[in-house]
């Protein structure tokens, strides 16, 4: 039986968005060997027929001693199971795993899935980010991006050549479980921000349009937060913040889930301001599977997913005014408009962001890299 290695920095990331990629590898007839941390999804990924590995990550750390121990620890996996590919998912994974494999002559795909801050701002972790890039992607067999900007910049900066490289219509989104669910027509209109709470995705902004809109339309509108916490990365929101923002009752913090398609039925529109270099949104993705409007920035990655005035709106990123006229006017259309522009959401999603596309192509990729082609 042939070995694939699918990575990433999280067991929850691999479970939550690469598990039908995992489900089609072992339908092919492929052993997928996971590695990630170990975290309460570990056991999970183990249940759906993967063999669990544990990787040491600092996700966001710039400590280098750790990434050191990381690429050493890809090393001594590869060493000794030997895969025929590697999946690379998340930063690290794709520069510390691929060098890693590379010195054992094994074949890698990466997935770049959006560039953070790291071509934005210019500050020495960034230069050494890009130096581990250019460095590790140049010895990877195949590269997937989520969309043409980060491809292109990739190109430009020397990172990587347009032969081996494709572009992915994002990490793409289960149709089936995340079906058409429209909001109740109550009168009141509810916005929802799904992301992890990083300022990076646009979330104070969220806020302060959120008090504005909510002085204008007082009960009728409702505002919610939903992702992570708190996380490793110094643009995170600290739970002490999102607190005081609980306490002056105008945004509502749900917490996390597993089950995001049930927060995401009972609302009318998403919204993701990030100025945040984006792959393509898993998030965004997944409401518009299930028939949402979208408000997000003209920026790279999020403007992939909207057609300005037909599924939702762009505002500008890191503007509130922009930000709080469109969800204005969102909020100011009748139910049957946002309806619309929530079908509208759905087949753009079924038409360019399938999941079962993504899934195909890295299958595709598997059998040209084992064949040799």
């Amino acid at each position: 039986m042939k070995r694939i290695a699918i990575s990433a920095n999280s067991s929850w990331y691999l479970y939550n968005f690469r598990r039908n990629t995992i489900y089609r590898l072992i339908k092919e007839g492929y052993d997928v060997i996971a590695l990630a941390p170990k975290d309460e999804y570990s056991d999970k990924l183990e249940e759906i027929g993967a063999k669990f590995l544990s990787i040491d990550i600092d996700a966001g750390g710039t400590n280098p001693f750790r990434d050191l121990k990381t690429l050493i620890s890809f090393f001594r996996v590869y060493r000794v199971i030997r895969v025929s590919c590697v999946l690379n998912f998340t930063p690290k994974n794709n520069i510390y795993s691929t060098i890693a494999a590379s010195m054992l002559n094994v074949p890698t795909i990466n997935n770049i899935a959006g560039l953070g801050l790291l071509f934005v701002k210019e500050t020495i972790s960034s230069k050494i980010a890009k130096y581990l890039y250019k460095v590790s992607q140049r010895k990877a067999t195949k590269i997937f991006f989520q969309n043409e900007d980060d491809r292109e910049l990739f190109r430009c900066n020397n990172i990587a050549s347009m032969n081996n490289t494709e572009r992915l219509p994002g990490s793409g989104v289960d149709l089936a479980r995340f079906k058409v669910s429209l909001a109740p027509d109550d009168g009141i209109v509810r916005f929802l921000l799904l992301a992890r709470m990083l300022y990076d995705k646009g979330v104070k902004h969220y806020v302060d349009a959120a008090r504005t809109l909510k002085n204008e339309h007082g009960e009728n509108i409702e505002f919610y937060l939903l992702g992570f916490l708190n996380v490793n990365n110094p643009n995170a929101i600290s739970k002490e913040q999102m607190k005081l923002w609980d306490e002056e009752g105008i945004v509502k913090y749900l917490g996390t889930s597993d089950k995001v398609e049930e927060e995401i039925a009972k609302i009318d529109c998403i919204v993701l301001p990030s100025f945040y270099r984006e792959g393509v949104p898993k998030s965004l993705l997944e409401a518009a599977a299930m028939g949402k409007p979208i408000i997000t920035t003209n920026s790279v990655g999020c403007k992939e997913t909207v057609d300005h005035e037909v599924n939702g709106y762009l505002c500008e990123p890191q503007d509130t005014v922009s930000l709080t006229k469109c969800m204005d006017k969102m909020a100011k259309l009748s139910y049957s408009k946002r309806v619309e522009f929530g079908l509208n959401s759905r087949r753009k999603v079924e038409q360019e962001f399938d999941e079962d596309i993504v899934i195909q192509k890295y299958v595709n990729a598997i059998t040209n890299i084992i064949n040799g082609k």
